[in-house]
């Protein structure tokens, strides 16, 4: 905040936004993207009146308590090469803390909620390694246990537990249907999230799996909008432009995409009439986004970091760097169905969009939990048909050193696990130790692992990596 912004009037929904509508969708994990994308979707349909979000915070209630106290509006950026444009979103009709477990469950027993939207990310599913419910993590223990005691079991942690808490309120309540849209960049998103959420639901309640099975539509989308975190300088933009102050203003760029498949039996916003794409099969779309665009974020996370710079469109100007993304991009763009070339121009422009300040330390986080849907699926194709595949093998390599050179200020999930298996692939005078390359790798996946070629590559580029960042930082 700015010295001045005592003097400047707060944003608020009276004054700069719309009246709150009635709340018809949950949604799961609201931060900076939800903002920019679902919710601006919804505030872009005909029927925005129609349609408020309760939105729940992910892990803790900052953003809950920022947008309570301007009454759940605020100032979208939306970034281009020419400027910025500034518009108020009003579609947020309550904030709730992700363990608030009661305030869910009396919107899951609303017959007016119709829809639950999520963005938890990959680690939110609670998954192993299989996909299947991770039983033996004690957050997923401690939930279980407490939610078969009691149904009406508060401060619930996990998102799975806490969806099987809203299905038991909302079959009480006789509410009717309801669709899960997941929007986390997971291919095949509804069914990974309806495998966990069931497996939940098995193991508090089997009784509950009919009434889901005959009232819970899963649906699966694909998401695309870059949009980086909050920055003072952002608060302070819109202070001086708008003459209001906002809390938690969201920058994001101009280019949206959203492909939705599923049914909506009590009913949706019109967001096709906003730009989603409503299609039967979301498949070629998720391959695209997941490896060209996330995978190429993440080698660039990951080396970038390694090559010294803080942001994408640092990263993606250097030469060696943006050479690298080129070469994943044409091993990725040979195993999608749907077109690729138009896709590639513009994630150049938008990576290169100078007032765009996407931090790859916000991208390398959760690496261990990424890589395996960003990287793996193109790495294990290219391999099986004989391809080149070092840009696979490169970004893996990438990562490893990253969490050698970086684990102080790593944010991943398993962050323990992975930094001691990655700090036993160097020995203590610098060499790469290959058996423990091959644990890393067998770790992200079972079938690269086992390929002797891969994992030697992978070896090779760790020393290839090393070597060209080291030179880059000497000149």
């Amino acid at each position: 905040m700015s010295a001045d912004s005592v003097s400047i009037p707060q944003i608020s929904r009276e004054k700069d936004g719309r009246p709150a509508a009635p709340e018809r969708i949950v949604h799961l994990g609201i931060g900076n993207f939800t903002r920019a994308h679902q919710a601006w979707y919804t505030e872009h349909a005909p029927d925005a009146q129609q349609w408020g979000i309760a939105g729940f915070t992910g892990r803790g209630p900052r953003m809950r308590d920022l947008l309570t106290g301007q009454d759940c509006v605020y100032t979208l950026i939306t970034s281009g090469k020419q400027g910025d444009r500034f518009e108020v979103i009003s579609s947020l009709s309550s904030m709730h803390s992700g363990v608030d477990t009661a305030a869910l469950r009396a919107r899951f027993a609303d017959p007016q909620i119709s829809i639950v939207t999520s963005t938890v990310t990959e680690a939110g599913y609670m998954r192993n390694q299989s996909g299947d419910l991770d039983v033996s993590n004690a957050d997923v223990i401690s939930d279980l246990k407490a939610l078969k005691a009691n149904p009406q079991a508060d401060g619930l942690k996990t998102v799975p537990v806490r969806m099987v808490a809203g299905f038991l309120a909302r079959r009480s309540a006789g509410a009717g249907p309801i669709t899960v849209l997941p929007c986390d960049n997971l291919a095949g998103n509804g069914a990974a999230f309806r495998k966990v959420v069931e497996q939940a639901v098995a193991e508090v309640d089997p009784s509950l799996l009919d009434w889901t099975r005959l009232n819970v539509a899963w649906a699966t989308s694909m998401v695309d909008r870059i949009t980086p975190a909050t920055t003072l300088d952002d608060i302070e933009l819109v202070e001086r432009v708008k003459d209001w102050h906002d809390a938690a203003p969201v920058r994001t760029e101009p280019f949206h995409e959203w492909v939705i498949a599923g049914d909506f039996p009590a009913g949706r916003p019109a967001w096709d009439e906003a730009g989603a794409v409503i299609t039967d099969d979301v498949t070629p779309y998720e391959e695209r986004k997941l490896w060209m665009l996330n995978g190429s974020h993440s080698t660039l996370a990951y080396c970038g970091s390694l090559f010294g710079y803080e942001t994408v469109a640092d990263a993606v100007a250097d030469p060696t760097l943006r050479s690298w993304i080129n070469e994943w991009w044409d091993l990725a763009g040979r195993y999608i169905s749907v077109p690729t070339d138009e896709y590639r121009k513009q994630l150049l422009e938008r990576f290169e969009n100078p007032n765009i300040r996407h931090l790859l330390m916000q991208i390398a986080s959760d690496g261990s939990e990424k890589l395996p849907v960003r990287i793996v699926p193109a790495a294990r194709k290219a391999l099986n048909d004989g391809m080149p595949i070092v840009p696979a093998a490169r970004a893996i390599a990438a990562w490893i050193l990253f969490l050698i050179r970086f684990s102080d200020r790593l944010a991943d999930v398993n962050k323990d696990k992975v930094v001691a298996c990655a700090n036993a692939c160097k020995t203590a005078d610098g060499n790469v130790e290959r058996g423990a390359v091959k644990y890393v790798v067998s770790y992200l996946d079972r079938c690269l692992g086992a390929s002797s070629a891969f994992v030697d590559e992978v070896v090779n580029q760790m020393n290839e990596v090393s070597k060209a960042a080291s030179a880059h930082l000497a000149s």
